[in-house]
């Protein structure tokens, strides 16, 4: 009888140790190139509501692309580009590594780039390793910016966009602002 006992376990064992894979990780955002060095980062469905976005380039800059007056995370639409804008990356820095916060309140962005500058040195970094409140989900992307789109540096952020030297509003940056973190030199 134990024989038997025995049998049946192991085939019980056996049974419930198929070979199924876990299910593949389905991406919370993608990003879609709109030119040489712009893009749009488009959430996926079933996200949290809210995000912000900081880019981190090989050279070390911080940039936040989601900067608003209040300086949160703002409401990110499935499907839909993140602020409706896309974003310039600068080529002179190298391929970039997107962050992507998803959260279910409106999270201070003060404190994630600060702690993303603490982070730097980091291959990756995850929501565990950040202090926010509620839930938060992170995604890391990357993008190569190429050569080809005439660079826009030291443009004063009006209302209306980019204001050129003849003092005219550009409107390839309309609707979005950047901050930058730069690492001191040591």
């Amino acid at each position: 009888m134990t024989r038997w006992t025995g049998l049946l376990t192991v085939l019980a064992l056996g049974a419930a140790c198929t070979d199924t894979k876990p299910p593949e990780r389905v991406a919370r955002a993608q990003v879609k190139r709109t030119g040489p060095a712009t893009m749009e980062v488009v959430p996926s469905a079933g996200q949290l509501p809210y995000c912000m976005l900081f880019t981190m380039s090989e050279k070390g800059v911080i940039r936040q692309l989601t900067l608003t007056r209040e300086n949160r995370s703002i409401r990110c639409d499935a499907n839909r580009p993140v602020a409706n804008t896309s974003f310039r990356v600068p080529v002179q820095e190298g391929k970039v590594r997107l962050y992507v916060f998803f959260s279910d309140d409106r999270v201070p962005a003060g404190s994630v780039a600060q702690q993303l500058y603490d982070l730097r040195d980091r291959e990756r970094v995850t929501a565990m390793d950040l202090r926010l409140p509620g839930r938060v989900f992170v995604e890391t992307l990357e993008f190569v910016p190429e050569a080809g789109e005439p660079e826009q540096t030291g443009g004063v952020v009006g209302a209306g966009g980019v204001v050129t030297s003849h003092g005219g509003a550009g409107d390839a940056d309309a609707g979005s602002s950047m901050l930058s973190l730069q690492p001191a030199a040591e």
